[in-house]
């Protein structure tokens, strides 16, 4: 089983935990680039769609296959395991494939997710759709279905929880998602405006 991580310095991971968070996007690794006289140049394709599973772009009139190493890294119907550490879901023994027993106290795993084995997880989710966009296409609804916090009061606002606790809040879903993937992925990514594979997907209870 493979696992999923999700940003929880923002909040994200237990968006999804408390099923607010319904869909991510994530970005497409694939550089392309254009012969300019001597020089290569990156070039954004011009579209990008799936056909019979495969993602493909076009260039001009052309149509190409993107290459397997940058095709969606998951499927629809894949079940993945929410990547939290040991000690956010309060496993203190394991039984390690290489070893009898261990310490979870003792092992990476312990407070870096990165490092945690997929099937020791307590959480699920299922991809139930993938497509191909460019950023700022997403909606105001699908900006919601990222994990944004949603106000009660009229006029609404919407925002994410910042590291220290406290919310950065905004009039529209779209300007908080802007500054939220900004700083997630890094600033410039929201102008820069990248294809994106976008997945959603449902919490196994």
């Amino acid at each position: 089983m493979k696992k999923i991580m999700f940003n929880d310095r923002y909040g994200l991971t237990q968006a999804v935990l408390e099923g607010r968070k319904t869909m991510t996007r994530r970005m497409m690794t694939m550089t392309l680039h254009k012969k300019n006289g001597d020089e290569m140049t990156p070039v954004v394709p011009d579209d990008m769609f799936i056909k019979d599973g495969v993602v493909c772009f076009c260039l001009g009139n052309l149509v190409h296959k993107v290459p397997k190493e940058n095709q969606p890294a998951y499927n629809v119907g894949d079940e993945l395991a929410v990547a939290q550490s040991y000690e956010a879901i309060g496993l203190t023994f394991i039984s390690p494939p290489d070893t009898q027993w261990g310490c979870t106290y003792e092992m990476p795993g312990y407070s870096n997710k990165m490092f945690v084995r997929a099937d020791l997880m307590s959480n699920r989710i299922r991809i139930t759709g993938i497509k191909v966009d460019r950023l700022q296409d997403i909606s105001d609804e699908d900006c919601i279905k990222e994990g944004l916090l949603v106000g009660e009061q009229e006029p609404r606002m919407y925002g994410f929880r910042l590291p220290k606790g406290t919310v950065l809040s905004f009039l529209t879903p779209r300007e908080a998602f802007a500054a939220l993937i900004d700083r997630i992925s890094g600033r410039g990514t929201w102008q820069r405006n990248p294809w994106v594979y976008v997945y959603t997907f449902e919490l196994i209870k």
